[in-house]
């Protein structure tokens, strides 16, 4: 067993044995709609207890991104190590890494660090839906080089996909041979691009043995789509900590966020949040009526 896994498994041996941890390293979103504190929600929807690295501060709400201020890298790296000697997750989920600085020190992080990477999930943030740039093509150059062999999985949209790819543009029917680009640039990564943006939202798999297949998807009409892939790669996180294999972890992670699409409410005048707590919430409810119906 890796040392890392082992260290964990140790800790929840110490705190009960109660509950799985995952770490989140990404940008925080005042919104909420994405970024740590959606990755947050989507860990307690989950039942995992969530820990949180944040690499920048934005400007932003449902309206788009107005300014990202970068921590300091040498303090994310601080934050992982100060982290790490208490407590060990059972995974790690990454959004926006902001400067190529931060790349470096979170890819040397792990790689010292043992992590087992199959239990690593990457959101290649590199620009936001409103059309921010989130990250340079210095830093997206040090992900593709530093980041990739340290991950066990990536979850690009069609638009990280050719930039990762440096494809131009990628369509539905280009996607498969460009998912293989990256696995072939990096052995032992499973890809997942996600659809969104399609006409038929379907995801596609491939994973490090070389299988491949398509996710059917399900088009929900809501304007409350902000911050898709960040819940579907925190959503991916907790299923693989859970045991799922591969297919079933990514099978788990579509529905939910189809689901969280589908109980939506308004927030904001722009492109809202899912609603990330619906399964606590239908829970709640069914617990209130069963209270009710024993009084």
């Amino acid at each position: 067993m890796d040392q890392a896994a082992h260290h964990g498994q140790e800790n929840r041996a110490a705190l009960g044995g109660s509950r799985p941890i995952a770490l989140t390293i990404a940008g925080f979103d005042p919104s909420s709609g994405a970024g740590i504190s959606a990755d947050l929600k989507v860990f307690a929807a989950h039942r995992v207890y969530g820990m949180a690295c944040i690499s920048a501060l934005t400007v932003q709400s449902t309206l788009g991104v107005k300014r990202v201020e970068p921590v300091r890298a040498g303090q994310v790296r601080e934050s992982l190590e100060c982290l790490f000697e208490d407590v060990v997750p059972d995974g790690v989920k990454m959004g926006m890494l902001a400067t190529p600085e931060i790349v470096g020190e979170v890819s040397a992080f792990l790689s010292t660090s043992r992590f087992p990477r199959e239990k690593i999930v990457l959101d290649p943030v590199i620009r936001s839906s409103s059309g921010k740039e989130l990250l340079s093509p210095g830093g997206v150059k040090r992900m593709v080089e530093e980041l990739f062999p340290c991950v066990g999985w990536i979850t690009p949209n069609l638009d990280e996909l050719a930039v990762l790819t440096q494809a131009g543009s990628v369509c539905r029917e280009g996607i498969p041979e460009a998912a293989a680009r990256l696995r072939e640039a990096c052995p032992g990564l499973n890809v997942l691009v996600t659809g969104g943006h399609l006409e038929r939202p379907d995801d596609y798999l491939l994973l490090s043995s070389g299988e491949s297949f398509w996710v059917e998807g399900e088009w929900v009409r809501t304007n409350s789509t902000h911050g898709t892939g960040c819940a579907l790669s925190s959503a991916l996180l907790c299923g693989l900590i859970a045991g799922k294999n591969p297919e079933d972890a990514v099978l788990a992670a579509k529905a939910w966020v189809t689901q969280a699409l589908k109980e939506a409410y308004p927030v904001g005048r722009g492109r809202g949040p899912m609603n990330h707590l619906f399964s606590l919430e239908n829970q709640a409810g069914c617990a209130s009526i069963s209270a009710r119906d024993s009084i």
